[in-house]
């Protein structure tokens, strides 16, 4: 399938997914259906690409959107499985650390990317702790802990000096990006599920997070190039 028409059937299949999140009853199922199905799709980006030198970034990125896949499952069961789902997103952001501290070196991209992105886990935090279960508060914290150095390590990447090559930088723009909706995507999730709910959560939660899964996925498309996509 050419990228076009892929991209095509993965927005198509994201907006079921975020229209059948606002139907209720029967109606339900095209959420179940499609929420999985467009993580999965995505993920099939990064299945694609195949370059044996560098087989590293791929495997990681891939690990971390099966379990992605997981933890959508897990939050749209009619039970609560809200722990299980943090838990599984936990280790696909460690997938995701993993891919992203592979040949990054410390220097000021780095630090720069640590202080921005401290100060908005801290005062995120600090905003959501008062609304936070007695229970939920090491979970969410660790939670936290781990998103930043996702995405520190994602901005280090685009940050470092000296610059990668054209190809190298590319790539990082797109985990860079990819990992800041991350952040953006989990930030909402959370302020709807313990501050009060926001208004039309499903739409800016899911939009969000599948644009970042895809941008994660588009930094491997970059990074191995074109010679290395399956046909």
């Amino acid at each position: 399938m050419k990228p076009r028409a892929r991209d095509g059937v993965i927005l198509l299949m994201a907006i079921l997914a975020i229209v059948g999140a606002f139907l209720h009853g029967d109606g339900r199922w095209l959420h179940w259906l499609a929420k999985p199905t467009t993580t999965l799709l995505i993920a099939a980006i990064v299945w694609r690409v195949h370059d044996p030198t560098q087989p590293f970034y791929r495997r990681a990125v891939l690990a971390g959107m099966l379990l992605s896949c997981v933890g959508d499952i897990a939050l749209m069961l009619p039970m609560d499985a809200f722990v299980p789902g943090l838990v599984a997103f936990l280790l696909a952001h460690l997938c995701y650390i993993v891919a992203f501290r592979d040949g990054l070196r410390a220097g000021r991209g780095l630090l720069a990317a640590s202080v921005l992105l401290a100060t908005f886990a801290v005062l995120n935090v600090l905003g959501l702790w008062p609304h936070l279960p007695a229970p939920m508060r090491i979970p969410v914290l660790a939670y936290v802990v781990v998103l930043a150095s996702m995405a520190v390590l994602a901005l280090a990447r685009q940050w470092r000096s000296p610059q990668p090559d054209a190809v190298e930088a590319r790539s990082a723009r797109w985990a860079a990006a990819g990992a800041l909706l991350f952040v953006a995507s989990d930030s909402l999730l959370a302020w709807d599920r313990f501050a009060g709910g926001l208004p039309l959560a499903s739409l800016l939660v899911l939009s969000t997070y599948y644009a970042a899964q895809y941008a994660i996925a588009r930094s491997v498309e970059q990074k191995m190039g074109t010679q290395g996509i399956k046909p």
